[in-house]
């Protein structure tokens, strides 16, 4: 049985091709709802991540976990039994191909390494589920280009697992600045970081992961600023620092830090690391006001204030509201204020694809 560590896919960086997406267009495919209303979900991946979703969604009321896919029979066991899940709805990743013919599932939750979200998505695409994979989408902006095609030629939704787009406060603030509260906003800080611990773990790998911390962490300053300021970037800028080559081998990046302009003359600063703790923080600065969150992006609860005061919000699980409103989007045809489809995914990936290749060649990138 082949399991996702055995599979290994192996990555490069594309060159930018002439994207132009809007930033708020939304899904044009079919929407399928159900009689019963609720998303029915398996998860592939059961491993840390899947499971605080797994978790998350015991708390869900119009979604529900009713399936898995591993490559770990032992961790399928357990999950039948803890979630009550019929042995019918369990795959194995050589024959998951099989759900199409399972009409208990109307989704897969793609959680695995990154190389391997674009080829388990089309799969199960092909095999007529709705899509949700986790960030990043794909190693690069080619590949997500093929799921979005993918999914489009399928009739199902691609949605990226965008946890941040549903929070409470992270709306209040992107509310209060599309509103014109602070004014003509002009700079964004973006300081995303941890110490990575385990260095033999997947993310640590650049044939699995396509990188280093950009790929995982970095991801959420790039998305951020694209939210919080309401636009696309034209070029970015880029540097990278490496303390410890051994831990970071070639490929695989310890630090890097970016720029993005915007085209109302913004600017966004931004940090992505594997070597600091303590950098969990959006700030974001107008002619009439600022914002500022921290922690911005950890699962919770999260910290917003403006230069009129705290931002109060209920803290609910951010994969509880997340697969909630997912699947209004999948079975309601519902809009969400900011995207979580595949065309949102593909933006942050031709980013970086930038981010990676200013890095590369030290010259300012720009972005169609």
């Amino acid at each position: 049985m082949q399991t996702r560590r055995q599979f290994i896919q192996k990555a490069g960086l594309t060159t930018l091709a002439a994207v132009n997406l809007p930033f708020a267009e939304s899904f044009s495919g079919s929407v399928f709802p159900k009689e019963d209303k609720v998303l029915r979900v398996a998860i592939m991946g059961l491993g840390s991540y899947g499971t605080r979703v797994a978790e998350a969604m015991q708390d869900c009321k119009r979604a529900k976990l009713v399936g898995v896919i591993s490559g770990t029979p032992s961790k399928i066991e357990s999950w039948k039994e803890k979630y009550d899940i019929p042995a019918k709805n369990c795959y194995n990743y050589e024959n998951f191909d099989q759900i199409k013919d399972n009409p208990d599932i109307d989704a897969v939750y793609v959680i695995t390494p990154n190389s391997l979200h674009k080829p388990y998505s089309i799969r199960v695409a092909q095999a007529g589920k709705h899509v949700i994979c986790e960030k990043p989408m794909a190693l690069n902006a080619a590949e997500g280009k093929e799921m979005v095609d993918a999914c489009k030629k399928a009739g199902v939704h691609l949605l990226i697992g965008y946890r941040m787009h549903f929070e409470a406060k992270t709306l209040e603030v992107v509310k209060r600045q599309r509103a014109g509260q602070f004014g003509k906003t002009l700079f964004f800080q973006g300081l995303s970081g941890f110490i990575i611990g385990d260095p033999n773990q997947w993310r640590l790998k650049k044939e699995l992961s396509g990188g280093g911390s950009m790929m995982d962490i970095g991801i959420y300053s790039v998305n951020g600023a694209r939210y919080m300021l309401g636009e696309e970037p034209t070029w970015v800028t880029a540097q990278e620092v490496k303390t410890d080559p051994v831990k970071f081998k070639e490929g695989v990046d310890e630090t890097i830090t970016f720029q993005m302009g915007f085209p109302s003359g913004a600017v966004a600063s931004c940090l992505s690391t594997y070597s600091l703790n303590n950098l969990d923080k959006f700030f974001l600065n107008g002619t009439k006001g600022f914002a500022e969150m921290q922690p911005s992006t950890g699962y919770g609860p999260i910290q917003a204030w403006t230069n009129q005061g705290p931002i109060e919000a209920e803290h609910i699980t951010h994969q509880t509201t997340q697969m909630d409103e997912m699947a209004q989007i999948i079975l309601d045809g519902k809009k969400p204020f900011i995207p979580v489809d595949g065309e949102e995914g593909l933006r942050d990936m031709v980013i970086i694809d930038a981010i990676y290749e200013a890095v590369r060649t030290g010259e300012k990138v720009k972005l169609a």
